[in-house]
């Protein structure tokens, strides 16, 4: 039995061992991505988000009793992010079908709108979970051999086991961190994004609607 262990055990301390300079390469590479996405991030702060200053329920009172091209206009005026006035317009280039076809493709567009912004904050999210879970990884591995050192006095190898061990947990860590914040502050602000973009395609159907009955 134990002539068959060795070899076995072996094996697998070759095998994890082999996987210490991968996971460290993907745990730097998302650090760096962490770092890049919060960048990205204080740069949509200071350019997007500063000059995005709608007032929906003020814009909403704006479409009644307007027709499609004066709509646009209002739209194309507004501080309204480039997305929404897109999906908006396309809306409003669709007026002419009816309800329940309207009401559809506005489910769609915002549908699409939802999913570009999961792609957006997919990858944080991804670093968020992969992070934590690496440098633990990263974190175990070393101490092996530097067990192995510790039993045989060579305390050099026991510091550089330890050492890789707790730099590899503050990188996953902070990797995590950083974009786990991003994310939610993301996560919130799209939410806000959709919401209005939902509000105010109701809106338009409905004025669309109206419009309807008066010439009926």
């Amino acid at each position: 039995m134990t002539a068959v262990l060795v070899p076995l055990k072996d094996t697998m301390h070759a095998i994890s061992y082999g996987l210490l300079m991968p996971t460290i390469a993907v745990l730097l590479l998302l650090l760096a991505l962490s770092v890049v996405e919060l960048g990205s991030l204080l740069v949509e702060i200071f350019t997007v988000r500063r000059r995005a200053k709608v007032n929906v329920p003020e814009l909403i009172n704006a479409f009644q009793m307007k027709s499609a091209g004066e709509i646009m206009e209002q739209i194309e005026c507004s501080s309204l992010f480039r997305r929404q006035k897109t999906a908006l317009g396309e809306l409003i280039r669709h007026g002419d079908l009816p309800a329940a076809s309207l009401q559809a493709l506005a489910r769609r567009l915002l549908a699409s709108e939802e999913l570009h912004y999961a792609k957006v904050t997919n990858k944080t999210d991804l670093v968020t979970r992969l992070g934590p879970m690496l440098g633990l990884m990263a974190t175990l591995i070393p101490l092996g051999p530097g067990l192995i050192a510790l039993g045989q006095g060579d305390t050099k190898t026991l510091a550089d086991s330890l050492l890789t061990a707790f730099d590899a947990t503050v990188t996953g860590l902070a990797a995590g961190g950083i974009a786990f914040a991003v994310s939610r502050l993301r996560k919130r602000w799209y939410e806000d994004y959709l919401s209005s973009l939902e509000a105010l395609m109701e809106s338009i159907m409905e004025v669309f609607a109206r419009g309807r009955r008066v010439e009926g």
